[in-house]
């Protein structure tokens, strides 16, 4: 046997047969396959909990500011307080310079709730709405038009943000159908 005979002998024990390659091929295409799904299910898995973690943050956030905005409220109310208890110095006085002193001070006050955010809600005139007041007193009127307005005001409305951090107190108008003499 010449050595070109021995290496094709050698050739044919050491290739496989045709179809034992292309099953080999097919094999470890569905093994690439699987792999290439697996990739995908990860990288979307991994995308997913970026979305999951942007939500928590954005929550997080959001509900940092709202609590930040109820204690301003908070410290608000007591601040609000001491301007009503200065209304009310204001009310019982009359035009003093002590009573100007008094309105500066009030009037200082209340630019600085409102360098806050806080807004004073007028609600003198306006349809009694509870979510803004609670009702304290009832006032009888003969005008029909005045029927469950707002007649007067004890204790002014605040809000911060839209949202209300204190309720006013009110009086309101019932309309009356006056006696016929």
């Amino acid at each position: 046997m010449s050595n070109e005979q021995q290496a094709e002998v050698q050739n044919e024990e050491i290739s496989p047969p045709p179809d034992a390659v292309e099953s080999e091929v097919e094999r470890l295409r569905a093994e690439l396959a699987v792999a290439h799904r697996r990739v995908n299910e990860l990288a979307h898995a991994v995308q997913a909990g970026e979305r999951d973690r942007e939500a928590f943050k954005e929550r997080q956030s959001r509900e940092r500011e709202r609590m930040l905005d109820v204690e301003k409220g908070n410290i608000a109310v007591t601040l609000l307080e001491a301007v009503d208890e200065l209304d009310l110095a204001l009310t019982a006085t009359e035009a003093t310079p002590f009573a100007q002193g008094v309105r500066l001070v009030r009037d200082s006050l209340l630019k600085r709730a409102e360098s806050l955010g806080i807004e004073r809600v007028e609600l003198s005139g306006r349809p009694f709405d509870p979510n803004f007041a609670e009702a304290t007193d009832m006032e009888m009127t003969a005008v029909e038009a005045d029927d469950g307005k707002v007649s007067g005001v004890l204790k002014a409305c605040y809000q911060l943000r839209g949202r209300v951090i204190r309720a006013g107190l009110v009086r309101v108008a019932k309309y009356v159908k006056p006696a016929q003499a």
